[in-house]
């Protein structure tokens, strides 16, 4: 499958920047939220706080700033190393998307999710998901060799 990531797109900067600026949202989102919600239990569902949109308890503050942090660090140093780590990043907010989605209306919430919380991170997953099928960069050769298999009579009869 990772055969057919494209290596070296040429929109592979415009992609980075969207992970990065999600990153940034996250991590921005994170520390706003962990000062709104100094003082709370670390995992409050009662006395959460609303902060840019999205409820928030300390424990999904501390989780947000730890996964920005991440997402911008790697998109900031790019290479293959933003490839895998937007990858991961994706997959995990989508799961957990999907997990706080099956879990809101019960006790097992314990990062205060809302409705809002879950359509969020569903568009970062996507978003950064996107910027992962794009930002792989390898030698020239690899990216000819790629664009010459994918233009060849051969790949469009396949």
């Amino acid at each position: 499958m990772a055969a057919h990531f494209p290596v070296n797109h040429h929109l592979r900067p415009l992609y980075r920047l969207l992970a990065a600026v999600s990153g940034l949202y996250m991590l921005v989102f994170g520390v706003a939220g962990f000062i709104a919600t100094s003082g709370s239990d670390f995992f409050t569902r009662d006395d959460a706080e609303w902060v840019l949109g999205l409820r928030t308890n300390p424990a999904f503050s501390l989780l947000s700033i730890v996964a920005g942090a991440v997402v911008l660090g790697a998109n900031v140093i790019g290479r293959n190393l933003a490839h895998a780590i937007n990858t991961l990043a994706s997959i995990v907010l989508i799961v957990v998307g999907m997990a706080m989605l099956a879990l809101m209306q019960t006790e097992a919430n314990i990062f205060a999710f809302s409705m809002v919380n879950v359509i969020v991170t569903f568009i970062l997953g996507f978003v950064i998901g996107t910027a992962s099928l794009y930002d792989r960069v390898g030698p020239r050769t690899a990216a000819t060799a790629e664009d010459t298999h994918r233009n060849s009579p051969a790949a469009a009869r396949s």
